[in-house]
């Protein structure tokens, strides 16, 4: 097996399907990049044995055949190559990779390309297409919000649910929770699967800078996104997601308009003061006037900050976690928020008071804590 390609169009590619790999490996073959080449393309693998990324490129072969080759030396020796064509020659015997370079010679020593883990063929599976954007911007919008509870796998994912109408994506650790609806994403029927973090942060940054369409296919225990020359397969969450809509309060008659980035610099600088455990901030409105405030009591810290806002409702005070508030605001691209209550121990809720998209509907949740009067 010997073929030719360019270092950096190698490199590139090897980026986008590295992410996948962890960094210790009880399996040493999971350390490596699977090469396969057959009729002139070169297919690049990575897999961590429950997600597994392919990439393809036309390379100048003239034998074909597989090696496993040692990821992170791969990629140190390619980082440091000027771009220039580099020859692969491959000793199926020893399971080493020689690289010809225009100034030297290296070899690395790796494994036998059949015992890498094969990818998942997916049996009785369902397929939808949905845009890049959307599906980058679904992602954006809800990872933050999944949770890391071991005892609650459902939720250290992302729900995805897809129907005649639109899409719904959602994420939850109980603490807080985000619904992100798109109404221009539209499925041939009613299905759903709970989708895993790392393959989602991984797919994220893929979907980077990409305009295809993805293609989605899945059954009961994988999924598979198809788009470029990129293939993405991953197991799923298996379980039952929470009903999320039950936990969301239909009647908020106090509802709170300020601007966004004024109220983010806010809390943001008076969490600086917060109680480090706790991370807990007080708004107490009255009015149009909002006094951010937090403290804490062990090192006497305390700060407040006061802000114009446009209030309907009882004046109120409510506590919540900073760092849950600083997440959700973030991820918001409004110039004014809106933040909707009925009672200082029932859930917020924070929406856009203006849709960037209108195709797009985002729904933030978050718990409050209890304040010490």
């Amino acid at each position: 097996m010997n073929f030719v390609v360019s270092s950096s169009t190698l490199l590139k590619h090897l980026k986008a399907v590295g992410g996948v790999l962890n960094t210790n490996n009880t399996i040493p073959i999971l350390d490596c990049f699977l090469f396969e080449v057959a009729n002139g393309e070169l297919t690049i693998s990575a897999s961590d044995m429950e997600t597994t990324i392919t990439t393809g490129l036309k390379v100048e072969a003239t034998q074909g055949g597989s090696i496993a080759i040692p990821a992170k030396t791969l990629q140190d020796a390619l980082a440091n190559l000027p771009e220039q064509p580099i020859s692969f020659i491959i000793d199926n015997k020893k399971f080493s990779a020689k690289l010809k370079t225009e100034t030297g010679d290296y070899t690395l020593t790796g494994h036998n390309g059949e015992e890498y883990p094969k990818m998942p063929k997916l049996d009785s599976q369902t397929s939808i297409v949905i845009k890049s954007d959307i599906l980058g911007s679904a992602i954006n919008k809800t990872i933050f919000a999944t949770g890391n509870d071991d005892l609650r796998p459902v939720m250290s994912g992302v729900f995805c649910q897809f129907t005649e109408t639109n899409s719904i994506f959602v994420a939850t650790d109980a603490h807080k929770l985000v619904r992100y609806i798109r109404n221009d994403a539209k499925a041939g029927a009613s299905t759903s699967f709970i989708m895993p973090k790392k393959p989602l942060n991984v797919l994220k940054s893929l979907l980077t800078g990409v305009d295809d369409a993805v293609k989605v296919e899945f059954n009961k225990t994988n999924a598979l996104f198809s788009f470029g020359n990129i293939n993405l397969v991953c197991r799923l969450i298996d379980g039952k997601y929470p009903n999320y809509e039950a936990v969301i309060p239909k009647q908020n008659p106090n509802k709170l308009t300020i601007d966004r980035s004024s109220f983010l610099g806010a809390i943001k600088r008076v969490s600086v003061f917060a109680n480090k455990a706790t991370h807990q901030i007080r708004l107490k409105i009255n009015g149009s006037h909002l006094v951010v405030s937090a403290e804490d009591l062990d090192f006497a810290n305390e700060g407040h900050e006061s802000l114009v806002c446009s209030y309907v409702g009882e004046d109120m005070e409510i506590g919540f976690n900073s760092k849950f508030l600083v997440e959700m605001v973030s991820n918001l691209e409004s110039d004014e928020i809106t933040i909707e209550m009925s009672a200082p121990n029932r859930a917020g809720i924070i929406v856009p008071s203006q849709k960037a998209n209108p195709g797009e509907d985002v729904l933030m949740l978050v718990m409050p804590v209890m304040l010490n009067n």
